[in-house]
């Protein structure tokens, strides 16, 4: 199979009624993209990802009424989200109604959808009568895919098409959220904070985040990875415990004068929302350095750094891996 990449939303279109895959921007990462109410379609996810069937999947839509037909009811702090922030990155974990296969969720009774703020992206979705099911568009477990080259460098031959939206604008996957009576759990932190969600709705925010049995996407520990080593913590003393190693160094805003093979320093200006932005194609590029090991920081813990620090973490070397 050619992979193609372009922006022709009716050769994408045509692609997924046909019940194949198609890669799509987000405004978050690039998903992999296919009928989320076809199950032979979604099948076809979980094959070119190499992703675990008990790993669910989000529903894209174009706007709540089609959120409406997927689900059972919506709360109204979830509906007091979606006025703020939808369309935007964040996802609902909501009670599914029947037409949704139990393959998107994982045999749960609840499902994961959004409303992404990705131009080129709803207007596909407007044309479709179904919803897009898509998790990001690489190999499963590897660091999530912020452009058109880098759904290629993962997927080349196994899907036809690649919809070219340009480079995503936040770089991180969208936070995600449940909802227990009149209590708002976070269940994968994004952009969208714990902070953000209590300004707007007064209620009650947990942070609930289950690695060993997800019960939405991006919950497992072992995720964003690298194929090089990546550590955490004081770059100086971590530098040090590798010296005589080729090392890559990824900072938040310092640099380092440390011999090292390549640097990269994700905001000089000191802009969580920059670094965040920049996160995973750096990772990609240290990756693809031919460093023996990676060393980063750990990011300042509040707004979107939190989110920072949690994918930096599932993609950290430990030796029982």
């Amino acid at each position: 199979m050619t992979t193609e990449i372009g922006n022709d939303i009716d050769r994408a279109r045509a692609f997924l009624e046909r019940g194949e895959l198609v890669a799509i921007p987000t405004e978050t990462v690039y998903g992999l993209a296919a009928n989320g109410l076809d199950p032979h379609a979604i099948l076809k996810i979980y094959s070119a990802k190499n992703r675990p069937q008990f790993n669910p999947l989000i529903l894209h839509v174009a706007n709540v009424d089609q959120v409406e037909k997927l689900v059972k009811a919506i709360p109204e702090l979830c509906r007091k989200l979606m006025s703020n922030f939808s369309p935007g990155p964040i996802t609902f974990l909501l009670s599914k109604s029947d037409i949704v296969p139990d393959l998107v969720t994982a045999g749960s009774s609840h499902v994961a959808i959004r409303i992404p703020d990705h131009e080129l992206t709803r207007e596909l979705l407007a044309q479709l009568d179904f919803p897009l099911a898509a998790p990001s568009a690489n190999p499963s477990g590897y660091v999530s895919p912020v452009s058109p080259n880098h759904v290629l460098d993962g997927l080349d031959g196994k899907i036809p098409y690649i919809l070219d939206g340009g480079i995503c604008r936040v770089g991180l996957e969208s936070t995600i959220v449940g909802f227990e009576e009149e209590v708002i759990v976070v269940h994968r932190l994004g952009a969208i904070t714990p902070e953000d969600i209590e300004a707007v709705t007064g209620a009650k925010v947990v942070i609930s985040l289950s690695h060993s049995s997800p019960i939405t996407p991006g919950q497992l520990k072992s995720h964003y990875a690298t194929t090089t080593p990546l550590f955490i913590g004081d770059i100086i003393e971590l530098a040090s415990v590798h010296a005589g190693k080729r090392l890559g160094i990824l900072s938040f805003k310092t640099i380092y004068d440390i011999a090292c093979a390549k640097q990269i320093i994700l905001s000089e200006k000191a802009d969580l929302e920059e670094a965040a932005a920049g996160l995973f194609s750096a990772m990609r590029e240290l990756d693809a350095s031919e460093v023996d090991v990676i060393i980063t920081e750990q990011f300042p813990e509040y707004g979107i750094g939190a989110a920072i620090n949690d994918r930096l973490s599932r993609a950290a070397f430990t030796d029982n891996e």
